[in-house]
């Protein structure tokens, strides 16, 4: 059986039973390599096909969670010449 994903409550929901994406992620990560590696490439390949309009509002939502949680004092900002200082020393 195949379920869907609603990110609005954050629930995969399927005809036999729910799991929250949290809980499909711990499931994932306790699979194989290779199993793990399959998934990955399903995952992305099935980003692809989606819009432009449906790419950028992905991205307006990520913007306004990042922010929120900024906002909320989970998440901690740093100057974007630090940010880019440490991404060339990961070289």
């Amino acid at each position: 059986m195949e379920g869907t994903i609603t990110l609005d409550d954050n629930r995969v929901e399927d005809e036999v039973d729910s799991m929250t994406v949290d809980e499909l992620m711990r499931e994932a990560l306790a699979l194989d390599a290779k199993a793990r590696a399959s998934m990955a490439h399903q995952l992305l390949n099935s980003l692809e096909s989606l819009s432009e309009a449906e790419v950028e509002q992905l991205w307006i939502e990520e913007a306004e969670r990042r922010s929120a949680d900024i906002d909320a004092g989970t998440a901690v900002s740093i100057p974007a010449e630090e940010a880019l200082a440490r991404a060339r020393a990961r070289r």
